[in-house]
């Protein structure tokens, strides 16, 4: 009980510091002290072991995404091409749409094979002009960009690449289009209760006087660039962008990470290719481009080895047996646990693998349609797993330049309790044979 008690706690405590602003380095490894000495584990061999694991693991798998990531989104910037993107799209679709512009197009990309964290480099060097233009509160970008790339895009359309809708498929053997009409129902839910949430506090923001402002890390001087004249041509900044996509699609029989590695350093060689003489200072471009990600990185990588002191402790089975015993239907309970799971975790793809692979056969021998639980439990799987300790969230806070306290609120609405309500009203669903 106390080992329990311990790891709620340390899981409260990480949220806490979050919001008061303490980086979360530190607050990992406070954290995980507190998961440790509640537990009775060894002191040294969990840092150095299970936290160590964690962020090593994070770190090789993903350091060259997060470096390419940060370096194409900096060479966006920098050579005029995401402003011309996003005057282009000021023009066709108008300032008062810069939200649902922004959400269709993190949408587009996340359903196109691109990773999340990738998304979030690559779309707000163009968010931030479009809201700009709109004159919307910078603190609303974290939530268009959550709600196109970290929910209905993620889970629940029929067919995403997303590694939350493949998990399932790999442990029941189920399609990546599995029970479509749930996933079609649960998408519409999430988008029609997000963008009408974010266009209320765009409303609610407006009668406050809230205006956009700059973070520390934005350019100004590019952010005021208004002469449409001296952008480069539309047409070719959109194909930095077309050759990232492509080529994710193109390698998808190669190991994704890896895929999106080899997408991203071409896309941002051909920016270079293409604006080279737009770029003022392009050695500049490559060393900022690339350091910028390292605090992403290693906050990411931070959280990540708190989850992995988590996992490894006796209380975590306890959590399991707790989501295994729920007193509801099975398909609800599935839902609970795999939330559960997510929420330890602060990790979608964490939480459901660990669900999956531990609970999915007992679910399967409860004569639960494999199809169902696939599409039920993948929409579940994106409900706790945006609490503020997520890997996710951090990065996205981060680079926006946004602290909890500011872009967590929007963020947790659209990631969170909407994804759950989606669950709900799909599981009523499936209870009805609708699937």
């Amino acid at each position: 009980m106390l080992g329990v008690i311990g790891v709620l706690v340390a899981i409260a405590l990480v949220i806490y510091l979050a919001f008061r602003g303490w980086s979360i380095i530190p607050a990992s490894l406070l954290c995980s002290l507190v998961v440790i000495l509640t537990n009775g584990a060894e002191i040294w061999p969990s840092l150095s072991g299970s936290y160590a694991e964690g962020f090593k693991y994070f770190i090789g798998a993903f350091f060259l995404i997060f470096i390419f990531g940060s370096l194409f989104g900096k060479v966006m910037g920098d050579s005029g091409s995401a402003n011309a993107i996003s005057y282009k799209l000021l023009n066709v679709f108008g300032a008062k749409r810069a939200l649902l512009v922004i959400i269709l197009s993190t949408a587009i990309l996340t359903y196109g094979g691109v990773n999340v964290f990738v998304v979030i480099f690559t779309i707000y060097p163009i968010a931030v002009v479009l809201f700009k233009e709109a004159d919307m509160p910078k603190r609303l970008i974290a939530g268009a960009v959550a709600l196109g790339a970290g929910t209905f895009s993620m889970t629940a359309l029929p067919g995403t690449p997303a590694i939350q809708n493949l998990i399932p498929a790999q442990v029941l053997g189920t399609p990546a289009t599995a029970a479509p009409i749930l996933g079609i129902v649960a998408s519409i839910i999430m988008f029609s209760l997000g963008f009408w949430y974010l266009s209320w506090q765009s409303k609610v923001a407006g009668a406050k006087n809230e205006h956009f402002v700059p973070g520390p890390n934005d350019d100004m001087q590019r952010l005021s660039l208004t002469d449409t004249e001296k952008l480069p041509d539309w047409k070719l900044s959109f194909l930095p962008l077309i050759c990232v996509i492509g080529l994710i699609v193109v390698l998808k029989k190669i190991h994704p990470i890896y895929a999106v590695t080899i997408a991203l350093a071409a896309g941002s060689l051909l920016t270079y290719v293409l604006f080279w003489t737009r770029i003022e200072s392009p050695l500049k471009t490559l060393n900022l481009g690339i350091s910028d990600s390292v605090m992403a990185l290693l906050n990411t990588a931070a959280i990540v080895g708190f989850g992995f002191v988590v996992k490894n402790v006796v209380a975590f089975k306890s959590f399991m047996h707790f989501a295994l015993s729920l007193p509801f239907p099975p398909l609800a309970s599935a839902a609970c646990a795999v939330n559960i799971m997510a929420g330890i975790t602060g990790s979608a793809s964490g939480g459901l693998t660990i669900f999956m692979k531990t609970m999915g056969p007992a679910y399967m021998n409860m004569g639960i349609a494999p199809d169902v639980l696939h599409r039920i439990c993948s929409v579940a799987s994106g409900g706790l797993d945006s609490l503020p300790h997520s890997g996710a969230v951090i990065t996205m806070l981060m680079v926006m330049g946004l602290t909890h306290k500011e872009g967590y609120k929007d963020l947790g609405v659209v990631t969170v309790i909407f994804p759950i309500f989606a669950t709900i009203v799909i599981i009523l669903l499936a209870l009805m044979g609708v699937h």
